[in-house]
């Protein structure tokens, strides 16, 4: 039977029958192979998500992959039976920040697939065809299930601008950390360094290709060209920018509790450090991420730990907030 997962309200959902929509003007219907659980899916399911973030009732599940199997009026019959994945963010495509490419600050308000709009925990979704991104037929989709998180790091590395033969470092060593860690080692570093909190992901950070990893409470160098938070909290941020030489370049990706205490801005404007950040992918970040991933220079398999049914929802969300370091990217498959 087809179905998905519904939040009515922080703590409640339903798994309920799904009926698959037609495809409208302009949009594509997408049979879905997997979709991945990450920390906000957890804030949805808990009720912490920031106001104006989340929409209840909802189907979560911004990061998928799928088949299409239908396209409405308007959108090229020969899209029917590719592989794709899809960006989340409904952006208007006509104000300002649109027209720039910068469509996650579309000024027409925010509105997100999985999270103000019906997501990919179901059997089929639907959703404007422009956002689509083909990836190769013989693309391994559980793999590219992961590939929302990865093209938010792509807009990282895009920002990081690291040379060949800069000097780089990431900070966090969950899933964005290690795609951040295959971004900057593609780019042929002098030097790649992970400061993490543990030691677990050492042996898969130098997998895809770190030179060195250290933890937090190590001793640590300060003087790398560039340096890519993925920790998401106030003192990641911190350990991050202490790695940088004076003038270096740090990229902030997580996000930490609202009110925390952050950057020095003394340390900030003595050092000339130069800050830049993330908040979602664009579509050139997307398209760099595919590119990437079909090229075969980006590995989000060793990943995924867990693949489970869309009927074990809620204990794959406390799965994934277990703190277990053997868990990493849990899947539903519905």
């Amino acid at each position: 039977m087809s179905s998905a997962v519904v939040v009515d309200a922080p703590g409640q959902h339903r798994l309920v029958a799904h009926e698959p929509a037609a495809p409208g003007p302009g949009e594509a219907r997408v049979r879905v192979h997997a979709v991945g659980i990450c920390g906000s899916d957890r804030e949805v399911y808990q009720g912490n998500r920031p106001e104006g973030y989340v929409r209840y009732p909802l189907t979560p599940g911004h990061e998928w992959s799928g088949v299409v199997d239908a396209v409405g009026d308007g959108v090229p019959a020969s899209l029917a039976g590719r592989k794709v994945v899809g960006e989340g963010f409904r952006n208007c495509q006509v104000c300002d920040r649109c027209h720039a490419g910068e469509t996650t600050l579309c000024t027409a308000g925010y509105e997100e697939t999985g999270f103000t709009q019906p997501g990919a925990m179901a059997t089929t979704l639907v959703l404007p065809a422009r956002l689509l991104h083909v990836l190769p037929d013989d693309a391994d989709l559980s793999a590219a299930a992961l590939l929302e998180p990865a093209a938010c790091i792509a807009a990282a590395a895009l920002k990081a601008e690291a040379r060949p033969g800069d000097r780089v470092a990431v900070v966090g060593t969950g899933t964005l950390g290690m795609f951040a860690v295959q971004f900057l080692a593609a780019g042929s570093p002098a030097e790649l360094l992970v400061v993490g909190s543990r030691d677990e992901r050492a042996a898969l950070s130098r997998q895809f290709g770190a030179t060195d990893f250290k933890l937090r409470g190590d001793e640590l160098p300060d003087d790398f060209d560039v340096v890519i938070e993925t920790a998401g909290s106030a003192s990641a941020a911190r350990t991050a920018a202490s790695l940088l030489r004076r003038g270096g370049r740090l990229v902030l990706t997580g996000i930490p509790a609202a009110g925390a205490d952050g950057l020095d801005p003394t340390d900030l404007v003595v050092r000339q450090l130069e800050v830049r950040t993330v908040f979602g992918a664009a579509p050139d970040a997307w398209a760099h991420a595919v590119r990437v991933f079909g090229a075969g220079l980006l590995d989000p398999a060793p990943l995924v730990t867990h693949e489970v049914p869309l009927e074990r929802f809620a204990e794959a969300i406390e799965l994934v907030g277990a703190g277990d370091p053997k868990v990493g990217k849990v899947l539903l498959r519905p």
